[in-house]
Protein backbone atom coordinates (compact mmCIF):
# COMPACT_ATOMS: atom_id res chain seq x y z
CA UNK A 1 0.00 0.00 0.00
CA UNK A 2 1.21 3.42 -0.69
CA UNK A 3 0.35 7.13 -0.65
CA UNK A 4 -1.75 6.64 -3.78
CA UNK A 5 -4.17 3.89 -2.52
CA UNK A 6 -6.22 6.44 -1.03
CA UNK A 7 -9.18 4.02 -1.13
CA UNK A 8 -7.07 1.01 0.34
CA UNK A 9 -5.79 3.45 3.22
CA UNK A 10 -9.45 4.61 3.82
CA UNK A 11 -11.27 1.36 3.96
CA UNK A 12 -8.51 -0.21 6.22
CA UNK A 13 -8.67 3.14 8.54
CA UNK A 14 -12.47 2.75 8.92
CA UNK A 15 -11.83 -0.58 9.74
CA UNK A 16 -9.17 -0.02 12.93
CA UNK A 17 -10.60 2.79 13.60
CA UNK A 18 -14.81 2.13 13.51
CA UNK A 19 -15.87 4.61 16.27
CA UNK A 20 -13.40 8.12 14.63
CA UNK A 21 -15.69 11.29 14.88
CA UNK A 22 -14.76 12.17 11.40
CA UNK A 23 -15.94 15.67 11.86
CA UNK A 24 -12.79 15.81 14.37
CA UNK A 25 -10.39 13.57 12.86
CA UNK A 26 -7.46 15.80 11.08
CA UNK A 27 -5.08 15.37 8.63
CA UNK A 28 -2.11 14.43 11.14
CA UNK A 29 -3.95 12.02 12.93
CA UNK A 30 -4.77 10.36 9.11
CA UNK A 31 -1.31 10.54 8.54
CA UNK A 32 -0.35 9.05 11.77
CA UNK A 33 -2.57 6.14 11.15
CA UNK A 34 -1.74 5.65 7.89
CA UNK A 35 1.83 5.10 8.29
CA UNK A 36 0.78 2.85 11.41
CA UNK A 37 -0.74 0.64 9.11
CA UNK A 38 1.40 -2.58 8.39
CA UNK A 39 0.86 -2.80 4.69
CA UNK A 40 1.90 0.77 4.08
CA UNK A 41 5.28 1.03 2.43
CA UNK A 42 5.67 4.24 1.07
CA UNK A 43 8.08 6.90 2.25
CA UNK A 44 6.57 9.49 4.85
CA UNK A 45 7.80 12.24 3.30
CA UNK A 46 5.83 11.95 -0.25
CA UNK A 47 2.73 12.61 1.25
CA UNK A 48 1.15 15.71 1.34
CA UNK A 49 -2.36 17.63 2.33
CA UNK A 50 -4.14 16.66 -1.16
CA UNK A 51 -3.37 13.09 -0.66
CA UNK A 52 -4.40 13.17 3.15
CA UNK A 53 -7.59 15.08 1.81
CA UNK A 54 -8.28 12.46 -0.39
CA UNK A 55 -7.76 9.92 2.25
CA UNK A 56 -10.63 11.59 4.33
CA UNK A 57 -12.71 12.18 1.17
CA UNK A 58 -12.65 8.33 0.60
CA UNK A 59 -13.15 7.58 4.33
CA UNK A 60 -16.16 10.02 4.26
CA UNK A 61 -17.77 8.31 0.88
CA UNK A 62 -17.36 4.65 2.13
CA UNK A 63 -19.01 5.65 5.89
CA UNK A 64 -22.01 6.88 4.17
CA UNK A 65 -22.10 4.09 1.26
CA UNK A 66 -20.26 1.41 2.12
CA UNK A 67 -21.29 -1.95 3.89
Amino acid sequence: MNWESTYAIAVELRRLHPDADLEKVSLRQIHDWTLALPEFEDDPLLVNDDILSAIFQDWFEENIHGQ
